[in-house]
């Protein structure tokens, strides 16, 4: 513990040698959120910042870290894997299977990297969130950068929690109530607007949800029976559905949207400072254990519900894979319902921080002032809501919808910004040895980025909703399907569950 302390007291020592960043240093050690960067490098004593760091109001007994390694590995975890899980047998048949793999490890040891870098980057600059850490780096253009992407990553997370919710709920209600698809329950956009109406906007108008933390374990014991659903499916029912033609092929050429489905299902650096802070003793070395654990773990969950999701239905796969099972499969139904009221508790966290970005944008743009009003608070909440409601209506996708936050909000995150901004603030050449990694993430990050929003566009796939897939069906006959560009001629007598 002392050598810690005392090569940190070195890495101060020689920051102060920096001119003009002796500030920086003080911000650093003394955590003191009422003085911020501005964008010319000078401290302004009102200006705070917003990062989820600022975004969750403690209690006063809970303002000092309190986490264990454990506790802040668990709150990872749990940031980790979200909504984005669902999408992994998606991101497996768009790569092809062992391609999949070899992406969802890689996506894994890049997540770890950035995540590590982010903090080492914090304590470079003298700063103790994304957002100024970024300004600290690129100044203003990189704080609305960064800001533009924090507020699209949660907005579009939203949309497909509405839509995940208008995908399961229907099924479970027609099921519960034995309705037909023509009922008012069965409709999707009824659904949703009532979940927004009754659950979703009641709780985002909250102006306080630290304690919507706690649902952190519920949320990993909800994704493990989940899993569990899904390996005894395979189990079950993968044997009933014949895999489509070329379902075992090494790569696809879908794989740059893949990537951006994995960056998804695997981001949590907007959550990072946050949770770096909570622990007991927060240095970069705790840090990294909490960063290698949490990621290992994630990738072991993450690519075992791929693997086993994506055996099961092959080409055949949806972007929500729990659309793939029959309406009448009361286990899955289960997993639907939970899953879907989780996702009803977890949209105002997302809301609470595209609020508050949105909030700070208004404020910096001079439309505004701080603190903000209840008024203020309630028309930025309303907005915010309706607007994802409506995106969520216009689509049944969510394959596209994770495609696209994946490229364009996960990848900047993951790949992009922690790299960027070390290369930036670490002292030394630009293509010295230690730096070759970020610059490789860079170039990997920009690539993907790039790409996988062209042909995620471009190449869209339809997908099916409402109705159940056409294995579930009893016909006797000689179905021919088209399926990833092949036809597939699949004879089925019996209906599935």
């Amino acid at each position: 513990m002392d050598s810690e302390t005392n090569s940190e007291q070195g890495v101060v020592n020689a920051l102060k040698t920096i001119p003009g960043s002796e500030k920086g240093v003080e911000l650093g050690l003394m955590q003191d959120a009422s003085k911020m960067p501005t964008y010319d490098g000078t401290y302004d004593e009102t200006e705070t910042t917003a990062d989820n760091a600022k975004l969750v109001e403690n209690d006063k007994d809970n303002e000092k870290g309190q986490s264990s390694l454990s506790g802040a590995s668990i709150n990872s975890i749990n940031s980790i894997i979200g909504s984005g899980i669902l999408g992994m047998p998606y991101a497996m048949r768009s790569a092809g299977l062992p391609l999949g793999f070899i992406l969802m490890f890689g996506v894994a040891i890049v997540t770890d990297y950035s995540l590590v870098l982010l903090i080492k980057g914090g304590h470079l600059s003298g700063t103790n969130t994304y957002q100024d850490l970024v300004r600290a780096a690129f100044g203003k253009p990189g704080y609305i950068w960064l800001s533009a992407i924090q507020f699209l990553y949660p907005f579009i997370a939203m949309i497909s929690y509405n839509i995940i919710i208008g995908d399961t709920m229907t099924k479970v209600l027609m099921r519960i109530f034995r309705i037909g698809s023509e009922h008012v329950l069965a409709n999707r956009y009824f659904v949703i607007s009532l979940s927004t109406v009754l659950v979703t906007l009641p709780i985002s108008a909250y102006r306080n949800i630290s304690k919507l933390v706690k649902i952190s374990v519920i949320s990993i014991v909800m994704v493990a029976f989940i899993v569990t659903v899904i390996i005894i499916r395979l189990a079950t029912l993968g044997p009933q559905i014949p895999p489509t033609s070329h379902a075992w092929e090494f790569a696809n050429i879908h794989f740059t949207q893949a990537i951006g489905v994995m960056a998804f299902a695997f981001v949590c650096h907007h959550n990072s400072f946050l949770i770096y802070d909570s622990l007991e003793e927060p240095t970069v070395k705790r840090w990294s254990i909490v960063a290698h654990y949490s990621v290992f773990i994630s990738l072991l969950v993450t690519a075992l519900f791929g693997a086993c999701g994506y055996a099961t239905f092959t080409g055949y796969t949806q972007g929500d894979i729990l659309e793939n099972y029959c309406s009448g499969d009361d286990l899955v139904n289960a997993a639907r319902f939970i899953y879907g009221v989780t996702l009803m508790f977890t949209f105002p966290i997302e809301c609470f921080v595209t609020r508050e970005v949105l909030d700070n944008i208004i404020c910096n743009l001079g439309y505004a002032e701080k603190p903000q009003t209840l008024t203020r608070h309630l028309v930025e909440t309303l907005i915010l809501v309706a607007l994802t409601l409506g995106i969520s209506m216009s689509t049944d996708c969510l394959g596209i919808v994770l495609e696209l936050n994946g490229v364009l909000g996960a990848v900047p995150l993951v790949f992009i910004l922690p790299a960027a901004a070390y290369l930036k603030l670490e002292e030394g050449k630009l293509y010295s040895l230690h730096k070759l990694p970020a610059i490789l993430i860079c170039i990997i990050g920009v690539f993907t980025m790039v790409m996988g929003s062209v042909m995620s566009v471009i190449f869209s796939k339809n997908c099916s909703h409402g109705s159940d897939m056409w294995y579930c069906h009893q016909n006797n006959t000689m179905h021919n399907i088209y399926v990833d560009g092949n036809y597939t001629d699949t004879y089925f007598s019996t209906a599935l569950p």
